[in-house]
């Protein structure tokens, strides 16, 4: 058996990190259906079945990556760097029979930051349905 110097170690460990490729935190498999690139599987299976209410008539306007601004009572609300903030949603759509604008976001595992995000968006008078 060869002994290895702790420094070998290291650089054989850095190499063999370096070469996997970054996965996704909560393991969602990106996956691209009809030539769109989806995070999650469930995400593009919500685009199917959403695709198919459009075909039927019961929804309209459907949008993808929908980008919301974030609003606070006294203006925008700002990140760190002084950019506003928003919660891109991944699909919002309008329900022909009532008239309602939807906003959607398939969630497996909600983080912190996004309840946050979602929570303002809700004190602006935005719901969001978590499919």
């Amino acid at each position: 058996m060869e002994r290895m110097s702790a420094a070998d170690f290291n650089l054989a460990q850095t190499a063999k990190a370096a070469s996997k490729p970054a996965g996704s935190k909560y393991r969602a498999e990106p996956v691209v259906v009809d030539g769109i690139r989806f995070d999650s599987k469930h995400e593009a299976a919500r685009w199917a079945q959403l695709q198919l209410l459009v075909r039927a008539g019961v929804i309209r306007d459907l949008k993808r990556q929908v980008p919301i601004m974030l609003q606070g009572r006294d203006g925008p609300v700002l990140t760190r760097t002084g950019r506003q903030m928003r919660l891109t949603l991944d699909f919002s759509y309008i329900e022909v029979a009532t008239g309602l604008l939807v906003f959607e976001d398939p969630k497996g595992m909600p983080t912190r930051d996004y309840e946050v995000r979602r929570a303002i968006a809700a004190a602006q008078g935005i719901t969001v349905v978590e499919v």
